[in-house]
């Protein structure tokens, strides 16, 4: 399991703009990863098309967003995806990214 932390630029609810950019990427039957589980207000489970595995995305108090990217056999594939994800749509609104191993 690999713990990835977003931290946004100042002003930027980066927890809300990456759910709405999953379900409207997913609404025209296109992208990689889609929600899966129960609907939670800070929380979602998200599953990739591919990769087996799943990423557990968490809003916290001070707008960083928590990553859980596990995977029992594509672990590095599925943070790369979810990385390079976070990278295509929201860089300039990233200001860090720590992974914990």
């Amino acid at each position: 399991m690999k713990l990835v932390q977003i931290v946004p630029r100042q002003r930027v609810r980066l927890y809300g703009a990456i759910v709405k950019k999953e379900a409207d990427i997913r609404k025209n039957d296109r992208g990689t990863f889609y929600r899966t589980g129960r609907e939670k207000q800070n929380e979602a489970k998200w599953n990739h098309k591919r990769f087996k595995g799943s990423v557990a995305l968490k809003r916290g108090d001070d707008e960083t967003v928590t990553a859980r990217v596990r995977s029992s056999k594509q672990e590095w594939q599925m943070l790369s995806a979810f990385l390079g994800w976070v990278n295509r749509h929201f860089g300039e609104q990233v200001m860090a990214v720590n992974i914990k191993y």
